[in-house]
């Protein structure tokens, strides 16, 4: 495959979503590459402190990205191939590679007989811009499940979609979401690995045909005050060891296998120490909020886009569970895992599933659990259930926690323009 390429982008997926790689020759490219291990100590404004694991005060070491050629695919840069590699220090895994973490939690489901499945649909808005920052996007005529041109005037996402459909992405579907500039785009369910790789893959390069425009394709949670906010709905699903839909058991009244309400159980018992992992910026709890049309409450429903865990109708292999809770500033894989190890515990705990949701779930729930309200609350969830984080890894959680412990840091000391302009005047 390599033969068919002048260069490989080799690329792996860190603690805060980004591609970080390399681009290396062809012929030398089944080498791998290194880079510094330290990588996992950053934050987004590059500061770099004392992570656990991280080797910041052993000499910021290497860490070693390994590839197989068998799985370069065609890029969307001419002449280059792109791979997503695996993550090695000292010749063990990196436990806190979000890859690593995805590999442990699928592990752990195989060891019980069980393949996970999942899909992945993202909303982002493309922003244009004004000299002094970003604007959204301008389609006057747009409307939530539009398309054509009143919805994308200037075809930017027509031209995402048939450079995904060049490099092999599978694209279920592309539409208008609610608000103007703003787009969802579904992911064709698979394995959980390879679904999550092509979820990290298929951002990265619609962010940089995009960019190409001279736009930015932004996944912030809640980039503009006053307008919807953008999610990561992950799907989940499992097949048996002979292959059957395992959520589906069509003797009980809706459906449902005792495993499915099991993993509905284990996603609402978890959902407040997994908030941090789903929702990971500052800016991710002004998109949770009641009525929001997102995983707020500890609730579910059959067909209920108002609930956290979203069941669709139909029941065979189309059954899902449909988590509503990331958005789309998580790490596919990081969330994934996540889902994966709550509903593993609801399993091994045979939790019992609360009834679904049958009230509107905007201003009438029925019950009164709801997500942290803000990172570092979610943060403080996260490390005190000590289940939840045996289960998905003690020094995944040391890592992230002490990242975003210094994000938080940082966003509380910040003096704000709302601060300014409310209180300047009177002070």
């Amino acid at each position: 495959m390599s033969a068919d390429y002048q260069q490989i982008r080799v690329l792996w997926p860190d603690h805060l979503n980004l591609p970080r790689g390399k681009y290396l020759p062809a012929a030398t490219a089944a080498n791998g590459a290194r880079h510094c291990l330290t990588t996992f100590a950053l934050n987004y404004d590059r500061y770099m402190g004392p992570v656990p694991g991280t080797g910041f005060l052993e000499g910021m070491p290497d860490l070693h990205c390994e590839v197989s050629l068998d799985d370069v695919r065609p890029g969307w840069e001419p002449g280059v191939g792109v791979v997503v590699g695996n993550l090695t220090h000292a010749g063990e895994a990196v436990p806190f590679a979000p890859r690593e973490v995805l590999r442990r939690a699928v592990a752990a489901w195989e060891g019980m007989g069980y393949t996970p499945k999942a899909g992945f649909e993202f909303e982002a808005y493309l922003m244009t811009p004004d000299g002094d920052g970003w604007v959204p996007y301008r389609a006057p005529g747009s409307f939530v499940y539009g398309t054509g041109h009143f919805n994308d005037p200037d075809g930017v996402w027509r031209e995402i979609a048939a450079r995904a459909m060049a490099c092999g992405f599978r694209l279920e579907s592309v539409n208008a979401e609610y608000d103007e500039g703003q787009f969802e785009f579904t992911l064709v369910y698979d394995d959980a690995m390879a679904s999550s790789d092509e979820a990290f893959l298929f951002k990265t390069m619609a962010r940089e045909v995009a960019a190409e425009r001279g736009l930015l394709l932004t996944f912030l949670p809640k980039p503009i005050a006053g307008r919807g906010g953008n999610g990561l709905h992950v799907n989940l699903s499992f097949t048996d060891s002979s292959g059957g839909f395992a959520l589906v058991d069509h003797a009980s009244s809706d459906g449902l296998s005792t495993l499915a309400k099991r993993c509905i159980a284990g996603q609402l018992a978890y959902l407040r120490p997994m908030t941090a992992l789903c929702c990971p910026t500052v800016n991710s709890y002004k998109r949770l909020a009641p009525a929001q049309l997102c995983g707020y409450w500890q609730n579910w429903g059959h067909d209920h886009r108002c609930t956290t865990v979203r069941v669709n109708p139909e029941r065979g292999a189309s059954t899902r569970l449909e988590n509503r809770l990331p958005d789309a500033a998580a790490s596919p894989h990081m969330a994934l895992a996540a889902i994966l190890t709550a509903s593993r515990l609801g399993v091994l705990g045979a939790l019992e599933c609360p009834p679904p949701e049958t009230l509107d779930g905007l201003e009438n729930v029925s019950c009164n659990v709801h997500t942290p309200a803000s990172l570092s609350e979610a943060l403080d969830e996260l490390e005190a259930d000590e289940t939840f984080v045996s289960a998905l890894g003690a020094e995944t959680v040391a890592q992230f926690t002490a990242v975003k412990r210094t994000e938080w840091a940082q966003y509380a000391a910040h003096v704000t323009d709302w601060e300014l302009d409310t209180y300047l005047p009177y002070i």
